[in-house]
Formats: C-alpha cells, structure tokens, sequence
C-alpha cells in the first residue's frame, strides 16, 4: 500500500516537473497534480490498455513507438477531466508524454522495490 502512496506521489510531482519544461502542458499546483496522476493511472489502466491491445499490430510495427501515441491521448483525454491540469493540443501531449516515460524509468530506477 505504502507503495503506490509513494508512486503516486512521484507520478504527481513528475507531472510538475513535465510542467515547468513543455510549454503547453500546465498543472495549477500539487493538488491538481496529485488528481491528474490518479486519473491518468486510472485512465491508462482502463482506456489505454484498451487501445494499447487494439493497436498491437501498429506499435509492434514502429517498434512501439506508436505506444507514445497512445500515451498522448490518455494525457490529453485526463486534461478534460481534471480541473487545473491541461494540456494545450498534440504536440505538448507528445512531448509530455515522451518526457514522463522517461522521467518515470529514471524514478523507478531510484525508487526502492517492495521487499
């Protein structure tokens, strides 16, 4: 349980950082980021992995690139969702989406595992 307090805390403040470097991709404090993560988690684990089935072929094609994609429109469909996290079209979605994988591989490296 500790855990995924401590993923979502991290996801939250990775939301901010992503927000401070992409112009386009705004979140209005840690309370908005805080909600936008559970709903992007939410999101993903329902919608996206959905879509990340459906659309296979097509990321097994592009080596899963087609993944960042897919990962986009979940930000930007959590946007419409969440009060005070938005994301301003496509491309800041695309950008904020490559930019959070990578910040969230480096934080899982960092992160200690359950024991």
């Amino acid at each position: 349980m500790i855990h995924w307090i401590v993923r979502w805390i991290v996801s939250a403040v990775l939301l901010l950082v992503v927000a401070h470097v992409v112009p386009g991709f705004r979140v209005d404090g840690l309370r908005s980021a805080l909600v936008a993560a559970l709903v992007i988690g939410l999101v993903n684990a329902t919608l996206g992995l959905f879509l990340k089935i459906l659309t296979f072929p097509l990321s097994f094609l592009t080596l899963g690139l087609f993944l960042l994609v897919i990962n986009a429109l979940m930000l930007m469909f959590a946007s419409h969702i969440v009060r005070g996290f938005v994301v301003d079209g496509f491309a800041p979605a695309f950008w904020g989406a490559l930019l959070l994988a990578l910040l969230g591989m480096i934080a899982r490296w960092l992160t200690p595992t359950r024991a």
